[in-house]
């Protein structure tokens, strides 16, 4: 949408079509237990719902990142599920995030305040990767450590301490487009 080059009758709130010209393709995180999802059978919404956020990245809805910490863990997973989890990352164009100082020293504020426990800094890691990239946000279906309300709540607050915006953390079945819509 070119929103220079369209003329609003004066009766139409700017409110709304400033809104439509500031929507851009977000992007996001993707955290390790997504690519996981996809590849496995004893959960099958979960598969089912990993496999409608792949193909909507695909269709372009997002624009994917991840980092090496996820390709870290990804290489714990034995042999044939780690090359087809790691296939993703080209078959989905998903791009590599560079680990900063800034991110580690979030990630270590979010271990000091209690926000996650230091034995999975980890996880940490990802959240602040994708805060300091200011990415819009991470995608997870680590319930016990990432998609929490404790999680969530008190690295947003962290984070507006620390002069960034909040990030956003949701499961896949809560960012793909609804099949009822």
């Amino acid at each position: 949408m070119h929103c220079d080059l369209i003329a609003l009758p004066h009766n139409l709130g700017y409110t709304v079509f400033e809104r439509l010209c500031a929507m851009k393709t977000p992007r996001v995180y993707i955290e390790t237990s997504v690519f996981n999802f996809v590849f496995t059978d004893d959960a099958p919404e979960k598969k089912q719902d990993a496999l409608k956020f792949f193909a909507e990245i695909k269709a372009g809805l997002y624009e994917p990142f991840t980092s090496q910490y996820a390709i870290d863990e990804l290489s714990d997973a034995p042999e044939e599920k780690r090359r087809k989890m790691l296939n993703l990352l080209t078959d989905y164009r998903i791009k590599l995030i560079e680990t900063s100082d800034d991110a580690v020293r979030l990630a270590d504020l979010y271990v000091a305040e209690g926000v996650i426990p230091l034995k999975y800094r980890t996880d940490a890691l990802h959240i602040a990767i994708a805060s300091v990239m200011e990415l819009d946000f991470v995608v997870s279906y680590n319930f016990r450590h990432i998609v929490k309300r404790k999680t969530i709540v008190l690295s947003g607050a962290i984070n507006q301490r620390e002069g960034l915006r909040q990030i956003a953390i949701f499961s896949p079945t809560e960012v793909i487009e609804s099949d009822d819509e």
